[in-house]
C-alpha cells in the first residue's frame, strides 16, 4: 500500500467511492418504491410470519437484481487503475450501468458475461449477507440484553450514560453482524467480483509492486467454474 500510494497518491485508495454511494442510493430507492406499490414488506414486525419473511427476502432479491448493472459499473470504477483513465464523472456509474443493461456504449469482449449470468451470484450474495447479518445482529443484541438488563430510568446516573447504554449495544451488534457476514461470504464475493470484471477490458493495478498495471484475462463460463478454480 505504501508503494501504491507513493506512485499514485493517497487519492487512489478512495477511487470508486462516489459510485459506491450511488449504488447504495439506487438500492434504497428501489426498495422504497417497490415496497410502496407491492405487498412485499420492507420491514418485519415483531409478530412476523413465514409469508412475511418470504416476501421480505423476495423484495431484497428484486432490489439486488435491479442494482446488478450499476454494481458492475461501480466495481469496474473501483478496481480500474488511475494511471490509464481520466477522472470519472459523478453520474458515470449510472450511465455505464444503463449502457450495460441496454448493451450499448460499453467496451467489452467476447468474454463478457451477460447480465443474467451475473444476476444470480449478485442476488445470492446480497440475500445471504442480509440473512447472516440479521441473525448475528439479533443474537448479539439478545446476549447483551440478557447479560445487562435494562435499568430503571430513575436509577440512571446521567443522560450520557443512558445514551451509551441505549445505542452502544446496537452499534456493537451491527459491527459484529457485518464482520461475520463479510468473512463467511468472502469466497462467494471473490467469485462474484471475478465474473463482473471479466471481459470488460479493465486494467488493474499491480498492488504487489505499486507501479505496474495488469490486464484481466480470465475465461470463466459462470459461477460454478469460478468456484471450482478457486
Amino acid at each position: 500500500m505504501y508503494s501504491f500510494t507513493k506512485a499514485q497518491g493517497p487519492r487512489a485508495l478512495w477511487k470508486g467511492m462516489g459510485s459506491t454511494f450511488i449504488v447504495q442510493g439506487i438500492t434504497l430507492g428501489a426498495e422504497g418504491i417497490i415496497s410502496e406499490f407491492t405487498p412485499l414488506p420492507r420491514e418485519l414486525t415483531h409478530k412476523w410470519s413465514p409469508k412475511q419473511i418470504g416476501g421480505h427476502l423476495i423484495l431484497k432479491g428484486i432490489v439486488y437484481a435491479i442494482a446488478t448493472p450499476f454494481y458492475s459499473s461501480s466495481l469496474i470504477e473501483t478496481v480500474q487503475s488511475e494511471i490509464i483513465r481520466d477522472n470519472p464523472g459523478i453520474l458515470d456509474c449510472m450511465k455505464e450501468g444503463i449502457g450495460r443493461l441496454m448493451g450499448l456504449g460499453v467496451p467489452h469482449s467476447k468474454r463478457l458475461l451477460p447480465l443474467l449470468v451475473l444476476t444470480f451470484p449478485t442476488v445470492l450474495h446480497g440475500v445471504l449477507h442480509y440473512i447472516i447479518s440479521s441473525i448475528v445482529q439479533k443474537c448479539v443484541l439478545f446476549f447483551i440484553k440478557k447479560r445487562n438488563p435494562a435499568r430503571n430510568p430513575s436509577d440512571a446516573t446521567s443522560s450520557a450514560q443512558n445514551i451509551l447504554e441505549e445505542y452502544f449495544p446496537e452499534l456493537l451488534a451491527n459491527f459484529a453482524a457485518s464482520l461475520c457476514a463479510d468473512v463467511m461470504l468472502y469466497p462467494l464475493e471473490t467469485v462474484m467480483h471475478r465474473l463482473h470484471i471479466q471481459g470488460t477490458r479493465t486494467i488493474i493495478d499491480n498492488t504487489d509492486l505499486g507501479y505496474e498495471v495488469l490486464p484481466i484475462n480470465t475465461q470463466y463460463e459462470g459461477m460454478r467454474e469460478t468456484a471450482l478454480i478457486l
